[in-house]
């Protein structure tokens, strides 16, 4: 973060509220494992840990976008869905990143290997994530706005993920939080006082990310049923984790919420690395874990795959690409499958933009609805569209108004403005392809506070609303329809803020904090 000091005039707070205010945070960190875990961490019986970056105060956020977010997510879930079962459509919009893009080329690959040893599972979960930020009507550039400026703005759409949805359980730490800081009256520090609206509440939302997806994988877990290998005496959902994760704290939790349901559900955690050694498939391709702690006794089949690791490229070596086509080959329920996976391409989110591209999939109605979400994104093939599209990102001038974006996760690999052009000139041609060209949101500029491992700065701010899905679904025999959700449900949100200067958003790498939206009335 940018060296700041903090204004307090600007909070209406003097020294000694805002000292005792950032205590009372550290404090609820501290004692709600909202942290981050060291990497090595552990010498005798020590744990190192820093707490996860946070904003101090609620940002403003209008509660009618908020709303419009929260009805659009069983939207966004059957539509992906959808598109996770049609592979002709998945394939005709993603085929030209296989010869430049390695995980495309993995990820098919493993997918044509399961398709000849047969698909033996119909059914699939989604955990799914929809990004948004405001943007301002008819403006070329952000500009510093008072909060009730915010409902000059709309709700645009920064991404969709399908994969390893990470930030769940801490935007709902940071949620309970705000709310719990409000409720003691931190925040009362005089506003109505001074002119401004007091925190109440009512205008903070509760959050319920770790129930919420944890139901979800309770539910395909049920849906799976009893083992049906002789050797299996239990079922349990099978966390896919990286190894030596600094970020447990976020994993852990819906771990736990499966053991503490009124009906246990199982699960245990592999170590990506780890799937050959640990598993193995069954005659009838029943996966079985076999604990490594836990070699006395039988093993346990596993009824839902969560995967939380294997969506960096550099996971699918010939070792990589093997364990997951052993995931993919058997009866466990997948969340998500190869084809959900291969959905979050940033590919496909250019290609929902074409006209009648979601009507294959969606109502009249509700793709009206998505499709006012969306900004304009191009390819940069070869095609009309995307020749156009080079000319724009190639342009020192006209780039400034668009993003660059790779289809990998994790955040840190996007392109802004006018690095574009240089980036492309560093790129051969063939590769332009596997990019897409995002026109840039506009957002409003706030203020606030935020507090991580480098400081305590005040500063003008931009945020981002996710809104978290949960959807499991049945791939459909018929040519008529693709799949039957049999369970669709908006699981919780997230909101990160930054400040406005700095372009990416993950907070794990030290871009942004976990924040409340403070719902405001129009």
């Amino acid at each position: 973060m940018a060296s700041r000091s903090i204004d307090t005039r600007y909070f209406e707070s003097s020294e000694d509220q805002m000292t005792n205010l950032l205590d009372q945070i550290k404090d609820w960190q501290i004692n709600h494992g909202f942290l981050l875990k060291l990497m090595p961490s552990e010498e005798d019986h020590s744990v190192l840990s820093y707490p996860v970056s946070v904003s101090v105060f609620p940002t403003a956020f209008p509660r009618t976008q908020f709303n419009r977010a929260i009805d659009l997510q069983k939207v966004y879930n059957e539509l992906y869905s959808a598109i996770a079962e049609d592979e002709k459509w998945l394939y005709s919009v993603t085929k030209d990143l296989i010869p430049v893009e390695p995980l495309a080329r993995a990820l098919w690959g493993i997918y044509e290997e399961t398709k000849k040893a047969g698909i033996v599972q119909n059914i699939s979960a989604g955990i799914f994530r929809s990004d948004y930020m405001l943007h301002l009507n008819d403006n070329d550039e952000s500009i510093s706005v008072s909060p009730r400026s915010i409902f000059e703005s709309s709700l645009k759409q920064v991404e969709f993920n399908a994969f390893s949805c990470a930030g769940g359980s801490h935007a709902n730490r940071v949620a309970d939080m705000h709310r719990y800081l409000t409720r003691i009256g931190e925040y009362d520090l005089g506003q109505e006082q001074r002119g401004k609206e007091k925190i109440e509440m009512k205008s903070l939302p509760p959050n319920n990310n770790i129930g919420g997806i944890a139901s979800c994988l309770a539910s395909a877990h049920a849906v799976y049923g009893s083992p049906k290998s002789r050797s299996a005496q239990q079922t349990a959902v099978l966390f896919i984790v990286q190894p030596n994760n600094f970020n447990i704290a976020d994993e852990r939790p819906i771990e736990y919420a499966l053991w503490d349901r009124d009906e246990p559900v199982p699960a245990y955690r592999l170590n990506w690395g780890d799937i050959l050694r640990d598993t193995s498939l069954t005659d009838s391709r029943q996966l079985l874990f076999h604990p490594p702690w836990m070699k006395s006794k039988s093993p346990v089949e596993i009824s839902v795959v969560y995967m939380r690791a294997g969506y960096e490229t550099h996971e699918y070596d010939v070792t990589g690409c093997q364990a997951r086509l052993q995931l993919e080959k058997s009866t466990a329920i997948k969340c998500p499958s190869i084809l959900s996976h291969i959905s979050t391409f940033k590919k496909v989110q250019q290609a929902l933009t074409a006209p009648g591209a979601l009507e294959r999939f969606l109502s009249a109605e509700k793709a009206a609805a998505v499709r006012a979400t969306f900004v304009p994104v191009y390819p940069l093939d070869e095609s009309p569209a995307g020749l156009h599209a080079r000319k724009l990102a190639t342009d020192p001038k006209e780039s400034a108004r668009f993003i660059l974006k790779p289809s990998l996760e994790g955040g840190g690999h996007n392109i802004y403005g006018d690095e574009i052009p240089d980036f492309l000139s560093s790129v051969s041609h063939p590769e332009w392809s596997s990019y897409i060209l995002m026109e840039r949101i506009m957002p409003p500029i706030l203020q606030n506070v935020l507090m991580g491992p480098a400081g305590v700065y005040e500063g003008e701010v931009v945020s981002e609303l996710g809104i978290f899905g949960s959807t499991l679904w049945q791939k459909c025999t018929d040519s008529e329809r693709r799949c039957e959700v049999l369970e669709n449900s908006t699981a919780g949100w997230s909101f990160k803020t930054k400040y406005s200067e700095i372009d990416e958003m993950s907070v794990v790498k030290g871009y942004g904090c976990f924040d409340t939206p403070r719902l405001m009335e129009d």
